[in-house]
């Protein structure tokens, strides 16, 4: 479980073909205090720490995992946002994240605000419903509070800190996110469609 609040920005470092994907993670983290077999959300997916050194772990990615998020995208040098998971009596700043990705959006357009940037993203039709303005969504681990909808393409408004903390300040027109919905929506949506039955 997480938070969606990003306490580092690696960079892949490493990329293996094995049975499954083997990913490098360079990192700030103190890897001493990480335990094999620890959940790290990269980019909001939750993977397990397999291997690890000084200043990076190492991940095992399935093609399940490959085939619903955008980590098939990643190369060497690509910045990725982590997060370590929650403990008990750990403060929750963002919103209660699991780690398990529901699709891919992709950014279709930028624009500045101020000191801050609005990204307006197209997300799969299928997805669009879990989606609300005000609501919560997690997009590339990154918990965010959508500002507006429309149809199948919603709006974020990024501000600095959060441009400086994430791989957000870097983002770019056509890049693939990676998009958990908020848990609370997705029970929502299935009491209704257990009342519509």
């Amino acid at each position: 479980m997480f938070t969606g609040i990003i306490t580092d920005v690696g960079e892949i470092r490493a990329i293996e073909q094995r049975g499954d994907m083997r990913m490098q993670v360079a990192t700030r983290y103190d890897t001493g205090n990480i335990d094999m077999g620890a959940s790290i959300a990269c980019h909001g997916v939750c993977l397990t720490v397999v291997d690890k050194g000084a200043d990076w772990f190492a991940v095992d990615v399935s093609s399940e995992t490959l085939k619903c998020s955008c980590l098939g995208d990643w190369q060497i040098g690509t910045p990725v946002n982590l997060e370590r998971s929650l403990r008990v009596g750990d403060e929750l700043g963002g919103h209660i994240v699991s780690g398990h990705v529901d699709g891919v959006a992709t950014i279709v357009e930028l624009r500045p605000e101020g000191d801050s940037v609005r990204i307006e993203f197209e997300l799969p039709q299928e997805l669009a419903l879990f989606v609300a303005p005000k609501g919560s969504v997690a997009l590339n681990g990154a918990s965010l509070t959508v500002n507006e909808v429309d149809g199948s393409r919603f709006g974020i408004n990024i501000i600095p800190h959060t441009q400086e903390r994430t791989t957000f300040g870097t983002a770019a027109v056509g890049e693939r996110v990676n998009m958990e919905i908020d848990v609370l929506a997705r029970y929502v949506a299935r009491l209704q469609e257990g009342q519509g039955g």
